[in-house]
């Protein structure tokens, strides 16, 4: 009977613990909270939490994904945010926190979990101008960054009368021209030139670049809209071509004269040098990545800095293993990584981001432009891409063709681009 009494007098002592005794942080939740980011998820390597009706997040995840410079101090345990012109500042412990020396109440304190300092996620990202939305249905924080100043560059190609550049970017059919789409746009790299083996430029190639009748009328047309030109090179090295040619002294002598002199009409130059390294041996794919470096660096020689020089490369997680991304982006002024034709469509964010951060080990972010092929894309996907491109402050995107982009994509651009002017 005693024994009985005992376990009676034990169970309702730890039932009543169980009771008066407040959760943990980050336990007891109904479910795990996503933060979404420009429509892809952020990673964090300890869970947010819901407090209050406050989403806490991990203050370094956060501040990365937004590219917002932070500092932590761990002496007052305070974290120092800087975006453009604002300043927050926020404790751990503390429900004040500062933006330009301005007190904020919060409802939650920033704390430390799992060795992490967790802070309010809204008021940090409302801070710097982002949108946030909570949706309870889905235990999901949506967060739209607002529009940022990058570079916006546009491929002008052939195409048919549905598929028209000059409509696209113009607005009308040629030869008539409105100001269209030119607001989106920082620079526009046109599709008319090629090379052979011998080095001769060619404006009208096998590939299908060439320069139209009236090309005349482009340039003009975007001299009015006060858009930079860029004459893009594309060679290709599926027959060999691309190779013959550079390991050819006479040839890269010759090349490198015909561009620099056509270059004259232009504001930059576009190589768009296309399969290098797909199937040579590593020796072999050494000595092709010296030669491109170096006709790349004689052209700068010839035209110095004149001219803009950029560059169109593959992926660094593609096939094509051609091309040493380090010394080219030492040399170029921009480097666009085409980070796409991967098999799938849309193309998958995460071989994109992989793409985005090898190009990031060797080049510094204010020279890369991340390409988007818009045929591979849906406007929502487009939007992601584009999301990510400011994610990882690059310079800018650029997209895969003119003649290409629809309504909605043009309203992405709308509201996530401020495009750089020269």
């Amino acid at each position: 009977m005693e024994n009985v009494k005992r376990f009676f007098i034990f169970f309702f002592s730890f039932i009543l613990f169980v009771l008066l005794t407040p959760p943990i942080e980050g336990y007891g939740q109904e479910k795990e909270i996503t933060v979404i980011l420009d429509g892809y998820p952020i990673e964090f390597d300890t869970k947010p939490l819901l407090e209050e009706g406050t989403t806490l997040v991990p203050f370094r995840a956060i501040a990365e994904a937004l590219n917002v410079n932070v500092d932590w101090n761990d002496t007052s345990q305070t974290v120092t945010a800087t975006y453009k012109n604002s300043i927050v500042k926020l404790q751990v412990g503390n429900k004040i926190a500062y933006k330009n020396n301005t007190p904020f109440k919060l409802l939650v304190a920033p704390k430390i979990v799992n060795n992490r300092v967790l802070i309010p996620l809204r008021f940090f990202s409302e801070a710097f101008g982002f949108d946030v939305k909570w949706e309870q249905e889905t235990y999901t924080v949506k967060i739209n960054s607002p529009a940022r100043e990058m570079s916006v560059i546009g491929f002008y190609a052939l195409g048919d009368e549905k598929t028209s550049s000059w409509t696209n970017l113009f607005g009308k059919k040629y030869p008539e021209y409105d100001t269209g789409n030119t607001q989106h746009f920082t620079s526009i790299a046109l599709g008319w030139y090629s090379l052979d083996s011998s080095g001769n430029l060619l404006t009208k190639s096998s590939t299908g670049w060439q320069r139209p009748e009236g090309w005349e009328n482009v340039l003009e047309a975007l001299s009015k809209y006060k858009l930079k030109s860029e004459m893009v090179v594309h060679v290709t090295d599926g027959d060999g071509t691309l190779s013959n040619l550079l390991f050819s002294d006479e040839a890269v002598r010759k090349a490198i004269s015909a561009i620099s002199e056509e270059a004259k009409l232009y504001d930059g130059i576009n190589l768009d040098f296309e399969g290098l390294g797909l199937t040579e041996k590593e020796e072999d794919i050494a000595k092709i990545k010296e030669k491109f470096t170096e006709f790349v660096e004689l052209l700068r020689e010839k035209i110095g800095s004149s001219k803009t020089i950029t560059l169109t490369l593959h992926a660094p997680n593609s096939a094509y293993k051609g091309y040493d991304y380090k010394l080219l982006g030492q040399v170029a002024d921009k480097i666009i990584v085409m980070a796409y034709d991967y098999g799938q469509k849309p193309e998958p964010e995460k071989l994109v981001i992989q793409a985005i951060e090898e190009t990031l080990k060797e080049v510094p972010k204010e020279k890369v432009i991340l390409g988007i092929s818009i045929p591979s894309e849906t406007p929502e996907s487009f939007a992601i891409k584009v999301g990510l491109a400011k994610r990882y402050g690059l310079n800018g995107i650029a997209l895969w063709r003119l003649g290409l982009i629809n309504d909605e994509m043009w309203k992405v651009l709308k509201t996530s681009i401020i495009p750089a002017k020269p």
